[in-house]
C-alpha cells in the first residue's frame, strides 16, 4: 500500500507479479457501495429506467430490474413490475451504486441494499440466506447456510450471504460479524430519517480498509504500508474485525518507494502498453474500445520445437494466463473477445478454454466465457463496476482525439489544396496564406511544390506559406489577405 494525501495505490502482487491494482484519488473517490437519499429526476418508460438525482455531478442510473417493490403485489408477479408502477418523478428514494460512473455515462444504482463486511453481506429488508458459489464442499456449506438460518431470528428482518472469506470460521466470529453488520445498518436507517434528497447516508471504507476487508485472505503471506498513519489505523481495524490478518501487517520506513522496491512502477507503465510480450516469444494486443475490448494472440518471434500445430498451442495456452493477469490488472470489464492463433485439433481448443478458465478462478470479478463462436473467437465478459486502469490513468490524445492515428503530411497537403479552391471561388483576395506544420509546409514547399504552382495559376492569385510551431500535423488554416 502506497499512500499519499492526494493518492492511495494498492497492489497485490503473487510470487513477486504484479496481478492487480487499485487506485483513489482524492479528488475522485469510488462510490461503489456509497448510500444515498435519492430523488426521481426522470421516469424513462421506452427504457425501463429512471434517473435518479443523488447530488453527483452527473445524474445516476436506475433499472427497473434493480428496484424492489415497495407494494408486495408486485414482487409476487412473473415478470418484473413495468418502472412507471415503481417509480414517480420527484419521489425520493434509498439508493446505493453498485457501478461508478464510467466515461460519459453516470453511476449505475440499485434498491437492494448490500452492507458488506469480512465474512458476511447482510440484506436488509430480505430475510433469506446465501453462501458463496466459491464455497464448493457441501459440508460446509450446508453449516453456514444453517448459521445463517439461525441468525435470522435476531437479524431484524435482514438475511445474510456468507462470504467466500466465511469457510471454516466459527461461529462467534460470524456472530461478531453479524453484530457489526447491524449496528451499522442502524445508524443508517437513523440517518436516512429526515434526510434530504442528494444526501450521502452511508459512504464505503476508504480504500486500504476496504482492501483489507475484501482482499486479505489466509494465503496472503503480509501486507505492508509506507504511511505510519494509516499502518496505525489499519493495524487498530485489524485487532477488531480481521485479528488473523494484524499480525502479518508491517510498516515499511524504507527511503527507496515501496512499489519501486517491488517493480510495480514498471509494470504499472507496461500495463497502459497496447502489446504484451509472452516469454515464449510471442505476443498479445490489447484494444479498448468504448463497445468492448478485443484481445489478438500473435505467435511473433516464437518458432517452437516440433511442429506448427504445437507451437500455436504453447503460445494459446501461455497466452491464457497472461491474458487473465492482463484482465485483473488492467480491471478490464464488459464485453471481452479473445482471438487465439486458429487450432485444428479439438483437444487443443479445450485445453486453452480450461487454462483460461483455471487462470480467471482468483479473480474478484465475476466472469463467464461463453465458449468459442463460429468464427473461432473466445468471447466473455467480466463484470465492471469501476473505470479501468487506463481511463484511471490516462485521457485520450488531444492530437489524434484518441484515434491512435493520425493524416499523413500528403493527406494533409491535398486537403489544403481542396480548401484553396473552395476559399478562391468564394471570395476575393489579393493573395492566400496558409498556416500548418512544420511537416506540412516543408512537404509543400519540395515535393509537392510543382502542383501548388499550377494551383496559383489556375486561381490566379499568389499562395504563401508559413509553418507554425504549435500547430499539430493535422491542422492547418487558409487566410485570405
Amino acid at each position: 500500500m502506497n499512500v499519499t494525501p492526494r493518492e492511495t495505490r494498492v497492489a497485490v502482487a503473487e510470487n513477486g507479479v504484479l496481478q492487480e491494482l487499485y487506485i483513489e484519488r482524492a479528488r475522485r473517490r469510488g462510490l461503489v457501495g456509497n448510500i444515498y437519499r435519492g430523488e426521481v429526476s426522470r421516469v424513462l418508460p421506452g427504457m425501463q429506467a429512471a434517473f435518479i438525482d443523488v447530488g453527483l455531478e452527473r445524474t445516476a442510473f436506475l433499472h427497473a430490474s434493480d428496484i424492489v417493490p415497495s407494494d408486495p403485489a408486485l414482487e409476487t408477479r412473473p415478470r418484473p413490475a413495468n418502472i412507471t408502477e415503481l417509480l414517480k418523478e420527484q419521489q425520493s428514494i434509498l439508493v446505493q451504486v453498485i457501478k461508478d460512473p464510467i466515461g460519459t455515462k453516470g453511476a449505475r444504482l440499485t434498491t437492494q441494499i448490500t452492507m458488506p463486511s469480512r465474512y458476511m453481506v447482510l440484506l436488509p429488508g430480505n430475510a433469506t440466506v446465501g453462501v458463496s458459489t466459491r464455497i464448493e464442499d457441501e459440508g460446509e456449506r450446508n453449516r453456514l447456510k444453517e448459521v445463517g438460518e439461525s441468525f435470522l431470528a435476531d437479524s431484524e428482518g435482514s438475511g445474510f450471504i456468507m462470504r467466500t472469506a466465511a469457510e471454516q470460521i466459527s461461529r462467534e466470529r460470524l456472530e461478531r460479524d453479524r453484530d457489526f453488520l447491524l449496528r451499522v445498518w442502524r445508524s443508517v436507517s437513523a440517518r436516512t430519517e429526515g434526510a434530504q434528497p442528494g444526501t450521502l447516508i452511508h459512504g464505503d471504507l476508504p480504500l486500504v480498509l476496504r482492501a483489507l476487508r475484501d482482499l486479505a485472505a489466509e494465503d496472503m503471506e503480509r501486507i505492508r504500508v509506507d504511511s505510519r498513519e494509516n499502518f496505525e489505523r489499519i493495524v487498530d481495524f485489524c485487532r477488531e474485525f480481521l485479528p488473523d490478518v494484524a499480525e502479518r501487517v508491517e510498516y515499511y520506513p524504507g527511503e527507496r518507494p515501496i512499489f519501486d522496491l517491488y517493480n510495480i512502477e514498471d509494470e504499472i507503465q507496461k500495463a497502459l502498453d497496447r502489446k504484451v510480450p509472452l516469454k515464449s516469444g510471442g505476443y498479445l494486443i490489447i484494444d479498448q474500445t468504448e463497445a468492448m475490448t478485443t484481445i489478438d494472440v500473435n505467435t511473433g518471434g516464437y518458432v517452437g520445437h516440433r511442429n506448427l500445430e504445437e507451437t500455436i498451442f504453447k503460445t494459446n495456452l501461455e497466452a491464457a494466463q497472461a491474458i487473465a493477469r492482463q484482465l485483473r490488472l488492467r480491471n478490464l470489464g464488459g464485453i471481452i473477445i479473445v482471438d487465439f492463433i486458429d487450432m485444428q485439433e479439438e483437444e487443443h481448443k479445450r485445453q486453452v478454454l480450461r487454462a483460461l478458465d483455471k487462470s480467471l478462478e482468483r479473480d474478484q470479478a465475476k466472469t463467464q466465457i461463453s465458449g468459442v463462436s463460429a468464427l473461432g473467437l473466445v468471447e466473455m465478459t467480466r463484470k465492471r463496476t469501476r473505470e479501468s486502469l487506463e481511463h484511471v490513468l490516462c485521457e485520450p490524445c488531444p492530437t489524434c482525439a484518441g484515434r491512435g492515428t493520425l493524416k499523413t503530411p500528403e493527406t494533409v497537403c491535398y486537403e489544403i489544396s481542396r480548401e484553396i479552391l473552395r476559399e478562391a471561388r468564394q471570395f476575393d483576395a489579393d493573395q492566400l496564406l496558409v498556416l500548418a506544420s512544420q511537416e506540412v509546409v516543408d512537404l509543400l514547399l519540395d515535393e509537392e511544390s510543382d502542383s501548388f504552382a499550377e494551383l496559383e495559376e489556375f486561381i490566379g492569385r499568389p499562395i504563401r506559406f508559413q509553418a507554425e510551431p504549435l500547430y499539430t500535423q493535422e491542422q492547418f488554416d487558409v487566410v485570405l489577405m
